[in-house]
């Protein structure tokens, strides 16, 4: 019994039941209704025996302090069967795990474990993932999950982190996101197809580039794409765009482009390019745009043009053919609002877009 109740632990934390003095505060804080549970293991010799308080919780979060788990890493190679039926009686369906160095072991080890766990939403942020992969299984043992987020996670085996995560992973997946990623070009021919992902957000990696976005969006791996993310991304104009995902073959149904500094015009020799037909809504907002850019789709629903620095309203041969296009916050409409290339932190002034600023 003893060790189930550490397998579970380590399903909240990959880490294993550690003695601390009674003095320390509990890291661990699970509500009445025990459905969130919220740890941080900060202290810098930590009480991770608190953690069974989030064994009821439905989400949990859980962050390291920062420590190496490598000590622990001979959890790897215990056998399943012993703590299954500990597994299966969990709550947890979202789970959050960050701020540590940990082997990549470790991580498949967790993956799975919980592949006997009811888990639909993992989120790894703030890790540094060690070492080298363990053999991939035979066929994914890993949680039947239906949201796999990453935000600011390394990985010391460069570009096949992906790859070697999926070889693991239930054919479930329809949310994919990946935020400061190092790296986040992929190997693509090692990457399977995604059949059943909607939505995949690139956003928050500043140094992508539409260079980058060619290497990361594998051509016929997102054959089910509805939602692309790439705020923030260091794109420069919407036909660079347009050319990678034509080359991607991939129709997605909604592109948000918001918070790129992106210029009106397009690149000199730059052939035209053929919008994915299933486009209908396109975000450009808080691009720093002082005219509506060139090669837009021909027809949308929806154009989001707010929080640019747009000083008159666009002429109908500048605009697609559009059903709802949204131009608030820019200069012509109200010249009191926080212009977006100043953003909130350098004007006092509050408005439509005072929330955001071009990154």
């Amino acid at each position: 019994m003893e060790l189930a109740l550490c397998l579970m632990l380590l399903l909240l934390l990959p880490l294993q039941l550690l003695h601390a003095s009674e003095a320390t505060p509990e890291p661990c804080e699970l509500d009445d209704e025990d459905f969130h549970c919220v740890c941080n293991f900060s202290d810098p010799e930590p009480d991770w025996s608190n953690g069974y308080q989030c064994m009821a919780a439905v989400e949990v979060k859980i962050r390291g302090g920062g420590h190496s788990l490598e000590k622990f890493l001979e959890i790897a190679d215990t056998d399943p069967q012993r703590y299954t039926d500990v597994v299966k009686a969990l709550r947890v369906r979202r789970l959050t795990l960050g701020a540590a160095r940990v082997p990549a072991r470790l991580v498949f080890a967790l993956l799975h474990a919980l592949g006997y766990s009811r888990l639909k939403e993992l989120t790894l942020e703030d890790l540094e993932v060690t070492g080298t992969y363990p053999p991939p299984p035979l066929e994914a043992t890993g949680p039947a999950l239906s949201a796999l987020r990453l935000r600011n996670v390394s990985w010391a085996t460069g570009g096949a982190w992906l790859a070697q995560l999926q070889q693991w992973l239930k054919p479930n997946l329809k949310v994919l996101s990946i935020a400061q990623a190092h790296p986040l070009a992929f190997s693509c021919e090692q990457l399977r197809t995604f059949p059943t992902l909607t939505t995949l957000d690139l956003s928050d990696n500043p140094g992508l580039g539409e260079r980058g976005l060619a290497s990361a969006l594998c051509p016929h791996k997102f054959p089910a794409l509805q939602d692309l993310g790439l705020r923030n991304t260091g794109m420069e104009t919407p036909t660079g765009v347009c050319a990678v995902l034509a080359a991607a073959a991939v129709q997605p149904h909604r592109l948000d482009l918001s918070q790129n500094a992106l210029r009106s015009t397009t690149n000199p020799g730059a052939s035209g390019c053929i919008w994915p037909s299933a486009l209908s809504s396109l975000n450009l907002s808080f691009a720093g745009l002082q005219q509506v850019p060139k090669g837009l789709p021909a027809k949308l629903s929806v154009l989001d043009l707010s929080c640019n620095r747009l000083n008159r309203a666009p002429r109908p041969e500048e605009l697609p053919q559009v059903e709802n296009l949204i131009l608030d916050g820019n200069p012509f409409l109200d010249p009191g609002v926080t212009k977006p290339h100043e953003g909130p932190q350098n004007s006092g002034v509050t408005g439509v877009c005072g929330h955001s600023a071009l990154v």
